[in-house]
């Protein structure tokens, strides 16, 4: 059976505490040593995996846990705009969705990769960056897809369904919400089973029940879908 992408526009904050490492644990701890020291490695990290698997919620946590200790972060993705200069306000550069980038964004993200890494003055920052393909595949400028590749590489891996249902377990306890093995059966076969599709999932039933004063079950699953 086909699953569908959940897209209902919630506001979902991504943490690193908030996402469910299964068989991705090596990148995640990494991660959360890069972003907790404060002198960051300035070797290059690169993230590839299925949609789905991760990626750009691993990126907007770093982002996130960036800016909460006061730092300045670049971001770059392919619905940005090209021609942002690199700044040397900048601590870290991240770049999401590398293997959608055109011609100037590939432009873009060399020259901030080459002034992040190896600064005319100042200190090396850190990079990030992240797409579906490891690094020798990418279909990108030779400079800028070799540069991906040199440092630190994790490939993720979507959750398993077991995985699946003990993240969502876990979140519905943490909201005071119970979840059926049945409704989570139901859930699992029908949408995406991406972290952040999830938890958007689990927010919207939460709220629809509660504005319905209905416990969730399959027809209060059925109803949301036909109401929304």
């Amino acid at each position: 059976m086909k699953q569908i992408a959940l897209d209902i526009g919630l506001p979902h904050e991504a943490t690193l505490h908030g996402f469910l490492a299964g068989s991705n644990q090596a990148a995640l701890q990494y991660l959360r040593t890069w972003s907790g020291s404060a002198t960051r490695s300035p070797v290059p990290v690169y993230l590839w995996g299925p949609s789905g698997a991760g990626k750009t919620h691993l990126l907007r946590a770093i982002r996130h846990e960036l800016l909460a200790q006061g730092a300045a972060v670049g971001w770059l993705d392919p619905d940005a705009d090209p021609n942002i200069a690199f700044s040397e306000q900048w601590d870290a550069v991240l770049m999401d969705d590398v293997h959608l980038y055109t011609a100037e964004h590939q432009h873009t993200a060399f020259n901030w990769f080459v002034n992040a890494v190896s600064p005319v003055s100042g200190k090396p920052r850190g990079v990030l960056a992240a797409g579906t393909l490891p690094p020798s595949d990418l279909a990108l400028r030779e400079d800028l897809r070799t540069r991906l590749g040199w440092g630190h590489v994790f490939e993720l891996h979507l959750l398993q369904e077991q995985e699946c249902r003990a993240v969502l377990r876990q979140a519905a306890d943490a909201r005071g919400v119970f979840l059926s093995d049945e409704v989570m059966t139901f859930v699992l076969a029908r949408f995406s089973r991406d972290l952040g599709s999830l938890m958007q999932l689990l927010d919207h039933l939460d709220r629809y029940a509660l504005q319905t004063k209905r416990a969730i079950t399959i027809p209060l699953v059925k109803s949301m879908l036909e109401n929304d």
